[in-house]
């Protein structure tokens, strides 16, 4: 029988001090090595987590989604954010450029398609006959069996579609079939523009070194970097936005009435009880660990209705972000200075407290509370300050800036209202860690 041994020095040790504890071992007999057990799912590192996560409802599961009822789970389907694999080319904060890009984009590919089409080429010769010319396009697996079956691409300016990048972080992207790598599940969640007034999805940072966070958002979500994000709609819909259909299973629903004994719980309440028990404090700490490995499980908290409601009301912050009041920040204008708005790249003080917008203005009057909400390996404010700045992809040499001509303050408003939405959202969490996470029947 194969036995696995295990041993670790400190995660924050730099590379000379592992150096260091090699020589004074000299050999693996000198290791204090640890023996592992599997768990019943057959994981070896399982330290620091908690088999209670695995009584809990799955927040989503294949043999649910492949159409089971048999083990029951919370949502019916889900699946990972865009994936583009060209986010420089398909991604970009201003409708005009990225309408440019597609189009240089499509001529280029075509182009090639026309060749390939011209030669018959056979399909194992696909890596050897592309341009990898990057500043005129940017091939994936997909792509080059679009170029082999010899599909043409034609620019639909219907496919430009609004979407979050990162966390609050709002772009527009070219929702295509033929350019997007994956598109996943989101043509029966996100089918037509319209869908985004009445459709949310719960989109769930999972996996890898980043802390699971959640978010509820309307528009499409994108898949992420680090291990991706999974996401959980609560409406699906045809292709062309017909039959919409409730996303989270009867099963469900019938679990959480006989919990409860109460009649009156409807899908929306689970929803948003399902988005309230992510934000709860002690449910991230206690089981960060097992949320690194798998899907979140949802518990059974004593008080339903008291996160239904604190669910429900981060959805409608969240969501509606750039519709929240500006929290009152104090804006230092420079002496002499002429009146600018344009963001070129942002940076915090050293202390945090002020934010030094550009040469003409700095916003001061951050409370250090805003740090405190953070989605993954950054605060609300720090992925706004990332992200909200003028860049140039190395490669397609193309450049990305978030500026708004029709709208200059744009910028500086979006600031005070994730500022807002940042302590709303604290508050928020304070008020579910008051709360008792499990139940006795849990």
């Amino acid at each position: 029988m194969t036995k696995i041994f295990y041993a670790r020095v400190d995660e924050f040790w730099r590379k000379e001090e592992k150096y260091a504890y090699l020589d004074e071992k000299q050999h693996r007999g000198n290791v204090e090595w640890q023996e592992l057990q599997p768990d019943a799912k057959y994981n070896w590192l399982t330290e620091g987590t908690h088999d209670a996560f695995d009584a809990f409802l799955p927040i989503g599961n294949k043999e649910t989604k492949e159409g089971s009822d048999t083990d029951g789970a919370v949502f019916r389907n889900y699946g990972r954010g865009v994936e583009t694999t060209r986010d420089a080319w398909l991604y970009n904060y201003q409708i005009e450029k990225l309408t440019g890009n597609i189009e240089r984009f499509i001529d280029d590919y075509n182009e090639q398609v026309r060749k390939w089409t011209a030669q018959k080429r056979r399909a194992t010769d696909v890596d050897d006959f592309v341009s990898y010319d990057s500043t005129r396009l940017k091939w994936s697996s997909r792509l080059k069996q679009n170029l082999v079956a010899g599909v043409i691409a034609t620019f639909d300016p219907a496919a430009i579609r609004r979407a979050l990048y990162r966390p609050f972080t709002s772009q527009y992207v070219y929702f295509d079939e033929t350019l997007v790598h994956r598109r996943g599940q989101f043509p029966s969640i996100f089918p037509t523009p319209s869908i985004e007034n009445e459709n949310q999805v719960l989109w769930i940072k999972v996996g890898s070194d980043w802390a699971m966070f959640a978010l509820a958002v309307n528009v499409l979500p994108d898949l992420l970097p680090q291990s991706g994000s999974q996401c959980f709609p609560f409406y699906t819909y045809n292709e062309d936005g017909t039959n919409r259909r409730e996303n989270i299973t009867d099963w469900a629903l019938g679990q959480f009435r006989s919990h409860y004994n109460e009649k009156s719980i409807t899908k929306w309440d689970i929803f948003h009880y399902v988005y309230a028990v992510l934000h709860h404090p002690l449910y991230r700490e206690r089981y960060a660990a097992n949320l690194k490995r798998e899907l979140p499980r949802i518990p059974f908290a004593p008080d339903f209705r008291a996160f239904a409601d604190i669910g429900k009301r981060l959805a409608e912050i969240h969501v509606n972000y750039e519709q929240q009041p500006e929290y009152p920040l104090e804006r230092i204008e420079q002496p002499g200075a002429q009146l600018d708005w344009r963001v070129e790249k942002m940076k915090l003080s050293k202390d945090k407290r002020s934010l030094i917008y550009n040469d003409f203005l700095t916003l001061g009057g951050i409370p250090p509370e805003v740090f405190e909400y953070r989605l993954g390996n950054r605060s609300a404010l720090d992925w706004i300050i990332d992200q909200y700045q003028v860049s140039t992809d190395k490669r397609s040499g193309i450049t990305n800036d978030p500026n708004r001509s029709d709208d200059p303050q744009y910028i500086v408003r979006l600031i005070g209202q994730v500022i807002t939405v940042s302590f709303q959202t604290t508050t928020l969490a304070q008020a579910l860690a008051t709360k008792s996470l499990l139940s006795d029947k849990s």
